[in-house]
């Protein structure tokens, strides 16, 4: 049997600017011999290749890239934060720097608002309007036009091109009037500048990929802060001496000693000592669990209470905790890719007008009026500046930007244009339960008094037992019976894995598990109420004094307020509503049925959710995916869009696509509604901003010259092209408004 040599690999790939660089790097790459899979993922500027090593070269593959007019930075692992912030620096600064200068160019070019300006002559104006203008378009605008010709130059269009053609038409023919306006005022022709809607359109865009290259950059450090949870030493028992080495330094065999409130250095099994460990970020449950010989740990969980002695098994990149990290990494390296309608219409339209362009110049120069010269130029930029694709470069950009405001004053942190597009097309959502649906702390739900007993005796007991455990279900009784006024306990005693016994009022008492009271005989009513809250998915203890039993107490975790409220919402909007959690059968079936959902999965690990996330989207569903947890992260990133929760951890929100800044679930129908709304009013822009320039050009090209004489001015068709843009905002605008 031939053994496959197929390799995965992941690699950062800067200078993408929007989905079509993605599609153009994809293509490329499965031209090449050897690629069996290609995935390119603009949002997180990464390339994911499955290739066979044996007809191909990870070398071959970045000369692929840069033919391509990109950059292979490295592999995702070898980029280092530096790298990023560099990028993100560059940006900043070209940033800066157009916006000091595009307010004396709007003041500048604004005389009609700014009548001080009347009084400077027409030649220095418009001089100091170029000097002003011509770093904005050549220095912040830098990166357009590179990236531009090197897409002109493999024969395709994105967005670059529809900015620099824009920019350029009214750059250079403001250009040509500064300088020689001598043959335009021989034809009559009033002069009239546009350097202001050079600067103004690379000013904006540039503001929009600020915010977009800044949102990734955030992402990134997802995977960075998994791996910084291992603690970086650990305590290593050799010749029956304690030694603190480096965690690198271990090796699967090693025996390692983790004291309480210590993080545990690496994965392996118990081999001497008990404990409860808290597992909450990788298995989202809110009690710690309970550890003894022959149970295993993972790396960066915390030992709460006894010392243990662990024999390592996993270091490295084998660790739950790296695993998980990897997941995210390839989760975000292979998540869907949209194209952006701007940048199909691009492919087309671009190419299409500067040859309509050209063959105006070549008619007008042959059979036009004289000058022909003249009047050929002044055709041929009244077709570039009408449709020069401002509005169609807006319309995207524009609605983005009022929504991400929008978002922000609903509680709603969006990263990017990529999740209104997902989110708006979800139609299954699946809530992680601990911590999403639920507060993530156990509360008395049940309290059931033995015959004759009574609740006050029950609680004042338990609560004198509880008083000073840091264990939250100790936590959750003494919340509840201090208002009984429990008296002081003495000579307590932790019985591990079972509860704990001490002396109330001179007489001896317990609280724990039923395995505490195998001595004693349980009533009817008592054994009949454990069964209940037991199918219920309630965690039970009973309570005893002077070996008579005097009652249960039933624990869970509390659903939010809302939590019916936003599922009932979801499924209003059309959506199938799912559960996933690493809890109990018992826990999730009755809290599945108490919020009438479609369906979920109990018990599930961490790389389990990221499976079962997968498997929806195999059978065509598009998933949001709301989590708190490290845990989530991977099925976060693995989404068609994730939705974070803010009272979960930094992963959790950074491995998603959009957080909720105040942890009300109903923010995620807020999410949906927005971002359905946003996509609308995009394809609105598109539509109109497209439909503009296909009725703007024949009127530019002088198709009504020979008939009435009819020729558009650049200055009118400036205008025009103004309003289209004008249109476009005023239309985005409506997002402020929506009813979410």
């Amino acid at each position: 049997m031939a053994i496959s040599k197929e390799k995965e690999i992941i690699f950062k790939v800067s200078g993408m600017n929007c989905a079509a660089c993605a599609a153009r790097i994809e293509k490329a790459l499965l031209k090449l011999k050897g690629i069996k899979e290609a995935q390119v993922n603009f949002a997180a500027q990464t390339a994911r290749v499955l290739f066979d090593p044996s007809k191909l070269s990870l070398a071959e593959i970045r000369e692929t890239i840069e033919k391509e007019g990109y950059t292979f930075v490295g592999l995702a692992r070898e980029v280092t934060p530096s790298e990023e912030k560099d990028h993100l620096q560059k940006l900043r600064l070209k940033l800066i720097l157009s916006l000091i200068l595009v307010i004396p160019i709007f003041v500048l070019s604004m005389g009609k608002f700014f009548p001080f300006v009347l009084a400077i002559p027409e030649k220095w104006r418009f001089l100091l309007l170029f000097a002003l203008t011509t770093p904005v378009q050549f220095v912040s605008g830098s990166e357009f036009l590179i990236k531009a010709t090197k897409t002109l130059k493999h024969r395709a269009a994105d967005m670059n091109t529809l900015v620099s053609m824009g920019t350029l038409s009214a750059y250079l023919y403001s250009t040509l009037v500064t300088f020689y306006p001598k043959p335009l005022l021989a034809a009559g022709i009033p002069l009239h500048v546009y350097y202001d809607s050079a600067a103004m359109i690379i000013t904006f865009v540039l503001i929009g990929r600020y915010l977009e290259t800044k949102a990734r950059g955030k992402a990134s450090e997802a995977v960075r802060k998994l791996l910084d949870l291992t603690p970086k030493t650990a305590r290593l028992v050799r010749h029956d001496q304690e030694i603190e080495v480096p965690v690198e330094a271990l090796i699967p065999g090693d025996i390692v000693i983790v004291r309480p409130g210590e993080r545990i250095p690496a994965d392996g099994e118990i081999i001497s000592g008990e404990s409860t460990v808290d597992e909450s970020m990788l298995t989202g449950e809110s009690l710690p669990a309970e550890k003894k010989p022959g149970d295993k740990v993972i790396g960066g969980t915390v030992n709460l209470h006894g010392v243990i002695k662990v024999k390592v098994e996993k270091v490295g990149r084998d660790t739950v905790l790296a695993t998980i990290a990897r997941l995210v990494q390839e989760a975000q390296s292979s998540k869907a890719r949209i194209q952006r309608l701007a940048d199909k219409v691009a492919g087309i339209f671009v190419p299409s007008v500067i040859t309509i362009s050209l063959i105006t110049f070549g008619i007008w120069y042959t059979v036009g009026p004289h000058p022909k010269l003249t009047n050929a130029l002044l055709v041929f930029v009244s077709v570039l500046v009408i449709a020069c694709p401002c509005a169609l470069g807006l319309a995207t950009p524009a609605a983005v930007m009022v929504a991400i405001g929008r978002a922000a004053g609903e509680g709603l942190l969006v990263k990017n244009a990529l999740a209104f597009e997902e989110a708006a097309r979800v139609n299954t959502c699946v809530f992680d339960k601990t911590g999403t649906l639920t507060l993530g702390k156990p509360k008395v739900k049940d309290l059931i008094p033995a015959p004759g007993k009574k609740i006050e005796t029950l609680l004042q007991v338990a609560g004198a037992l509880e008083k000073y455990s840091e264990h939250p279900l100790s936590k959750a009784i003494f919340e509840k019976a201090k208002h009984f006024s429990p008296p002081e306990a003495q000579d307590i005693k932790a019985i591990p894995g079972k509860g704990m016994i001490g002396r109330v009022q001179g007489k001896e008492a317990r609280i724990g598990k039923i395995s505490l009271f195998e001595d004693l005989e349980l009533p009817q009513e008592i054994i009949k109420g454990l069964e209940r809250l037991t199918k219920k998915g309630h965690t039970v203890v009973l309570v005893s004094l002077e070996k008579e039993v005097l009652g249960i107490i039933g624990l869970a975790d509390t659903l939010r307020d809302e939590a019916k409220e936003t599922v009932n919402a979801l499924k209003k909007l059309g959506l199938s509503v799912y559960m996933l959690t690493g809890d109990q059968e018992k826990t999730a079936a009755a809290i599945a049925q108490e919020l009438s959902l479609d369906g979920y999965w109990a018990e599930v690990l961490p790389h389990g959710k990221q499976e079962k996330i997968k498997e929806l989207k195999n059978k065509g569903r598009r998933v949001l995916m709301v989590g708190d947890g490290i845990n989530d992260a991977p099925a976060l990133a693995e989404a068609n869009c994730g939705l974070a929760v803010s009272s979960g951890t930094d992963i959790a929100l950074e491995a998603a696509d959009i957080a909720l800044i105040r942890p009300d679930l109903r923010g995620v129908v807020k999410a949906v509604k927005l971002s359905r709304a946003t996509l609308r009013i995009i394809k609105q822009n598109l539509f109109w901003a497209f439909g503009y320039n296909v009725l703007a050009i024949p009127l530019a090209a002088g198709i009504f010259y020979p008939f009435w004489g009819i020729r558009l001015s650049p200055a009118i068709a400036a205008a025009a092209m103004a309003m289209s843009s004008v249109s476009v905002v005023l239309n985005a605008l409506r997002l402020r408004k929506v009813n979410v």
